[in-house]
């Protein structure tokens, strides 16, 4: 838990249940999996939480009620974003339901605050508001993870039924594994009333790249993609990062009055090491960048990148920041 996060698209984090279980690829490399099965392993909100593979710590499916930390967030009186239950989540399998009611009723009673909401298992969460029958809070944003089209397409139409009720809703594509259509869900929609229903894109698109150890690179297109269907659509978006991959040229111009030496130097700090495909198929490079002799995928098929690291990486998008709220907070 903490008030001063990293993380670009919230102030605050707030871990009042933690734990979860694996359930789609974009929870393979998950930072807070890991680090529950390493350097807080012994710590009584992790410890057991977790079980050792070949590939390092997996959620075993056990979650855990933090009760000294759930009124943290009465206890902070200025405004601030809150990411709620950032290292699990609130609507995992072995949450009670009871549980999420003492959630709900902190936020309930801190207006002061936008708590964010983040689930891979929005059936749940709908079935839950539905039969709570809550009326939705202005300062309660619920979102779902989906890191490609099939987790959007089978995840969305459940947020559709939530925003129906006048919730907040947001999508969170990160780590971003592949292209994603916000509206490829049918345009018009049964509803759990049996009324038809206009398809709703997300009020709200958060989107990124994976960073650490093992990160999946995203390929420029989707991101972009994604970026310009926000635009067309009016959706605030933010993009967080690209994560511990980054896009770069084929070969470099070389310059006139530069030598050999420095011409090979400049290209294998800048040039791509690999070769990432439209479905995410990464390619190792067999030729150095500044050898004419590379064989190089097609353009058209392929893009460039480079293990580089998310500080390196950065954030921009073609040379911009994205940084939108919803509200227009920037």
């Amino acid at each position: 838990m903490s008030d001063n996060t990293k993380i670009e698209w919230t102030d605050a984090t707030w871990n009042p249940i933690t734990g979860c279980a694996v359930v789609s690829p974009g929870c393979t490399n998950c930072y807070a999996m890991k680090l529950a099965g390493t350097r807080l392993k012994n710590h009584r909100s992790r410890e057991g939480l977790t079980v050792e593979t070949k590939s390092g710590p997996v959620w075993n499916g056990k979650v855990r009620l933090n009760a000294d930390w759930m009124e943290q967030p009465l206890r902070w009186s200025r405004p601030r974003m809150i990411f709620v239950c950032a290292h699990g989540d609130l609507f995992a399998e072995g949450v009670p339901d009871e549980w999420i009611d003492m959630v709900f009723a902190v936020m309930a009673s801190a207006p002061q605050h936008t708590f964010q909401v983040l689930t891979k298992r929005p059936e749940r969460m709908r079935d839950y508001l539905f039969a709570r029958r809550h009326l939705p809070f202005p300062n309660i944003w619920l979102g779902t993870s989906a890191e490609d089209q099939t987790r959007y397409s089978a995840r969305w139409p459940f947020m559709e039924d939530i925003a129906e009720r006048g919730w907040m809703v947001w999508v969170s594509a990160e780590p971003l594994l592949g292209p994603l259509h916000l509206l490829a869900t049918p345009l018009r929609k049964v509803g759990p009333d049996g009324k038809v229903h206009l398809a709703r894109p997300p009020m709200w698109v958060v989107a990124g790249g994976e960073s650490g150890p093992g990160a999946r690179p995203m390929h420029p297109e989707w991101i972009r993609a994604l970026r310009d269907q926000c635009q067309i659509h009016r959706i605030p978006f933010l993009f967080k990062q690209w994560g511990a991959w980054k896009p770069v040229p084929w070969k470099l111009e070389r310059i006139e009055t530069e030598t050999d030496a420095e011409y090979i130097e400049r290209s294998e700090k800048e040039c791509s090491t690999h070769a990432l495909s439209r479905t995410g198929y990464l390619i190792e490079l067999d030729h150095k960048p500044w050898s004419w002799a590379r064989v190089l995928p097609q353009p058209d098929t392929h893009h460039a990148v480079k293990l580089v690291g998310k500080t390196a990486a950065g954030r921009l998008l073609d040379g911009v920041e994205h940084n939108a709220f919803p509200g227009g907070r920037a």
